[in-house]
């Protein structure tokens, strides 16, 4: 049976409530709040660059820690805090949402829900973090809810269900408010489900708009479904989406297609699997898609976050979409109309000879028992990147040099079970012998890499080329932040936080806080002085400039 339960620090028991006013024109806005962070990604195009510039270059080795905060539950904790007016809102594994000081880290309030027993998740007990419009936030769930809860007090307000636990439909990123609405997409991609994007009314919870990323019967794209396989094909939507309000398009990624590693299975390209799907707003009428990878057989998920820029390309003013896929290739695209406009390889790629004129990659599967490049976690993953309009760079975490061999098998579909298809393992130089990188020197740790080989990439999407890329000791799942001083924060599996230079790759500052960062750092400001929070393993930690320091 599920509980909820909510406790309530001591401020809150006195009679203490927070504000929270964030009415949708404050989020169309955000950008012009660097002193909040309203959105999972910063603002609705997703760049992840803020404007606040306290921190710098030449002060930024005076960074301390101002507090910490511990998750309650061991994993990797992948939660993205919003930032409200000196309030932040952060939730933990498996589902409590927290409201603490953003300057001192002091509890308000903690809303604790514990998902159903029968709650299936193929990664761990994610959760992503919370959206926020008016006074109410609102969070998926693991067992597949949406829960509306009082950001003053942390009291819930509505309860829906999403998609049925039973057949372990989930939902593990952050909601999107968009005008009066609620959008979220679900997780369950190895277990057979069949994906979508919902919307629901934000005061009320009705539905008010379902689109799914598998065309059923009579919809276009059905027939890249040999038989029946549409109706498990997966296609999951597991990370938030980015909007353009002047189309009035949201834009979403989208999972690989299921059963995973056998595509024999389910001939055919799959849409919408590994694509990019652009949907009305107002209906959740699909606009156009775009797909990276087509049947794909090496789980190669589209569910990066789309960032959207503004910029001239070839000489004329686009609205452009920047895509660093899982498959190995960046990806520039025309967000009026998914048209591709180049392409790219950005780490060693085999499963595929290149691009053609309109994106479609040109297929070289590798014979059975050979590595295929990049590996089954891909070229980068979900971990948000960052856009700087300063620099003009486009920065995200590699796995270089890194591959895998698959095996196919027929798997029989059953209800609530996983659905994969096969397996995988990790390349070794020897068999049984611990996976090695190419054994460059690592300039954060003077170290040379022996288990893996991440990268910090700065592409340069004019050029279609990186600008610098710096190596890390170990692969990296650490997203990114840019501000307009020119810092690059991140980090690394060994648990270093680092401030890079964002025009050279050069490491400012370093810090070991012990703990894997997976998620990307967020920065806002509370009276005056500017934070850059970070999570290590299973602890946030809040920096700041030391008292004194210009």
């Amino acid at each position: 049976m599920r509980r909820t339960v909510l406790v309530t620090a001591l401020l809150a028991a006195l009679g203490f409530q927070l504000q929270a006013q964030v009415p949708t024109d404050r989020i169309l806005r955000a950008a012009a709040e660097p002193q909040n962070w309203l959105t999972y990604n910063g603002t609705y195009m997703s760049q992840r660059y803020s404007t606040l510039a306290q921190i710098t270059p030449a002060n930024v080795a005076q960074l301390e820690s101002k507090w910490v905060v511990q998750n309650q539950v061991f994993g990797a904790w992948q939660s993205n805090p919003l930032v409200v007016d000196g309030v932040m809102y952060l939730t933990q594994r498996p589902n409590d949402v927290m409201a603490v000081d953003a300057k001192t880290g002091r509890l308000f309030w903690l809303y604790r829900y514990t998902p159903s027993a029968d709650s299936k998740v193929c990664c761990g007990a994610n959760n992503r973090g919370v959206a926020i419009l008016g006074d109410t936030l609102y969070m998926g769930t693991l067992d597949g809810h949406l829960v509306a809860i009082d950001a003053r007090s942390g009291r819930p307000i509505w309860n829906i269900e999403v998609g049925d636990v039973k057949l372990a439909y989930s939902i593990t990123l952050a909601p999107l408010i968009i005008k009066d609405k609620v959008l979220v997409g679900v997780g369950g991609g190895e277990f057979g489900i069949r994906g979508f994007v919902v919307a629901y009314d934000a005061k009320t919870g009705k539905e008010a708009w379902r689109t799914y990323t598998i065309p059923g019967p009579g919809e276009p794209g059905h027939d890249s479904w040999e038989g029946d396989s549409w109706k498990t094909g997966g296609a999951p939507v597991w990370v938030t989406g980015s909007y353009d309000p002047a189309l009035n398009l949201v834009y979403w990624g989208v999972g690989n297609p299921g059963p995973d590693w056998n595509p024999d299975q389910r001939a055919g390209d799959n849409l919408y699997s590994d694509s990019v799907i652009a949907l009305d707003v107002d209906t959740g009428k699909l606009k156009w898609h775009f797909q990276f990878t087509p049947n794909d057989g090496y789980d190669y998920d589209s569910t990066q976050v789309p960032v959207l820029v503004d910029a001239n390309w070839k000489g004329t003013p686009s609205k452009l979409m920047l895509w660093a896929n899982r498959n190995g290739y960046f990806y520039v695209l025309d967000r009026t109309n998914g048209k591709f406009l180049a392409g790219t390889p950005y780490v060693k790629v085999n499963w595929s000879s290149g691009l053609d004129a309109n994106g479609r990659p040109i297929p070289t599967p590798q014979p059975p028992g050979q590595p295929t490049w990049p590996g089954n976690q891909g070229g980068t993953n979900l971990y948000p990147p960052s856009y700087s309009p300063r620099t003009g760079l486009f920065y995200f975490s590699a796995w270089q040099d890194y591959a895998t061999i698959y095996r196919k098998e027929t798997t029989k579909f059953e209800p609530g079970k996983t659905f994969l298809g096969g397996g995988f393992t990790v390349l070794a130089p020897v068999p049984g012998a611990p996976t090695v990188g190419i054994g460059r020197r690592s300039p954060i740790n003077n170290w040379t890499d022996e288990v893996g080989n991440g990268a910090v990439i700065a592409m340069d999407p004019q050029t279609m080329k990186p600008r610098w890329t710096t190596p890390q000791f170990d692969v990296t799942d650490a997203g990114m932040l840019t501000t307009a001083s020119d810092i690059l924060f991140t980090g690394g599996r060994e648990g270093y936080f680092l401030a890079l230079d964002a025009n050279t790759g050069k490491v400012l500052w370093k810090t070991n806080l012990g703990g894997q960062i997976v998620m990307a750092p967020i920065t806002y400001q509370v009276e005056g002085k500017q934070y850059v929070s970070v999570i290590s393993g299973h602890t946030l930690v809040t920096f700041a400039l030391r008292d004194g320091v210009k």
